[in-house]
């Protein structure tokens, strides 16, 4: 038996955003906010500009292309899920490196659940 909100919705319109939803948003941004700002605070001079604009950047690329809802490449969910990961990851180990272990720790744990929560809800 099929609910109404398992029909196919009309063209032109996605589903209304949930709580998860802005959630997972909301840790998306702060990965990279951070990987910014680790990359300005944490590196010396010349190497600051690259590294400041270049990890959010990679990060940014990496979920366009894998993770978004309008990715560019289709992959399999593991491999969205892997990719998620990893630009959260790193975001905790820029934590870490600044100094922000328990901070780095709590983004980590909360970003990976609503992932993890995003991801399943995904599948089925």
């Amino acid at each position: 038996m099929s609910s109404p909100t398992d029909a196919p919705l009309p063209a032109g319109t996605r589903p209304a955003l949930t709580p998860l939803d802005l959630l997972a948003f909301l840790c998306e941004i702060i990965a990279f906010v951070v990987l910014a700002f680790w990359g300005f605070a944490a590196w010396p001079f010349p190497w600051n500009i690259v590294v400041g604009i270049g990890a959010p950047v990679v990060a940014i690329l990496l979920w366009a292309l894998f993770v978004s809802p309008r990715a560019v490449l289709r992959v399999h969910p593991f491999v969205r899920a892997a990719v998620e990961l990893l630009v959260y990851v790193s975001a905790t180990i820029a934590f870490w490196s600044m100094g922000l272990a328990w901070v780095g720790l709590g983004y980590g744990i909360v970003a990976v659940t609503v992932g993890l929560i995003a991801g399943l809800r995904r599948l089925g």
